[in-house]
């Protein structure tokens, strides 16, 4: 089995999905975030803070490449896949699937979250700039678009029938 990366804007389900995705496939989860504020020691907030954004950035495309040497499902960061390097690591060792997730739905999830400097830093309006200027990015990095609507276990499904998941 192969790395199968997932990404998405923040509040897609990556994480949620994931986790029923790597059960249903028996093997491992990784998420992103959590891994890097575990190698860190640090909070996303606050390495945003004191490190700056190119450096949680930097930090990311360590995480893919270290992760890419396991099997197993990894959630992405909502930024991980807009840096080219990251998509063509995960392109070369994994399959990468784009959540699809209208912009208000991820709003309703994310709004209000401290854990997420992006959704403090931001309104409504810019991070719905933020939402469309990453969409088709997403979509050119990505093996496969899976539509993001219902429940987690809808899109761990969805995914589950791919035919590059299968192979």
């Amino acid at each position: 089995m192969k790395t199968i990366y997932l990404c998405g804007f923040m509040g897609c389900g990556k994480s949620s999905a994931g986790r029923i995705l790597a059960e249903k496939l028996g093997c491992g989860f990784c998420d992103m975030d959590e891994y890097i504020v575990e190698k860190e020691k640090m909070k996303i907030p606050q390495i945003f803070a004191e490190k700056g954004e190119k450096y949680f950035r930097d930090t990311e495309t360590k995480a893919i490449r270290e992760l890419s040497e396991t099997e197993g499902v990894v959630a992405c960061g909502g930024g991980a896949m807009l840096k080219k390097e990251n998509a063509e690591i995960a392109a070369e060792k994994g399959i990468t699937v784009y959540i699809d997730v209208p912009f208000e739905v991820c709003y309703g999830r994310i709004s209000g979250d401290k854990n997420r400097p992006i959704v403090m830093n931001n309104t409504k309006e810019e991070l719905e700039f933020i939402y469309d200027s990453r969409v088709n990015v997403y979509r050119e990095n990505s093996t496969v678009v899976v539509s993001g609507s219902g429940s987690a276990e809808d899109v761990a499904d969805r995914i589950m029938a791919l035919p590059e998941i299968k192979q």
